[in-house]
């Protein structure tokens, strides 16, 4: 077992973190993705909803590193768990967004 200054800290945090936001990666792109299904699955609404996607990511992805680079540097897994979340957040969103589509 490894320690953080001196704190015990178990092997399997990190790997779990990774799979956690791998996993709210692929929820955030899958809302895009259904969305732009329920819209008519044309290869444009496919490539937008993608782009979209993308778009988001780096954008949220600046913001909440430098907010983490500012108030927890050195824990880049939760900096990249926050913009896993929002990301699985934002794929809802869209998702949800397209019932009120007519």
């Amino acid at each position: 077992m490894g320690s953080v200054h001196g704190i015990p800290r178990a092997h399997g945090t990190h790997r779990d973190l990774r799979w956690l936001t791998a996993l709210l990666f692929v929820a955030g792109l899958l809302g895009h993705l259904l969305a732009a299904r329920a819209i008519g699955g044309s290869r444009i609404a496919y490539s937008h909803h993608f782009l979209g996607f993308f778009l988001i990511a780096v954008v949220t992805g600046v913001i909440i590193a430098g907010l983490g680079w500012r108030f927890w540097k050195g824990r880049r897994d939760i900096t990249l768990l926050v913009i896993g979340a929002v990301q699985a957040l934002a794929g809802l969103a869209v998702y949800m967004e397209r019932f009120r589509v007519s």
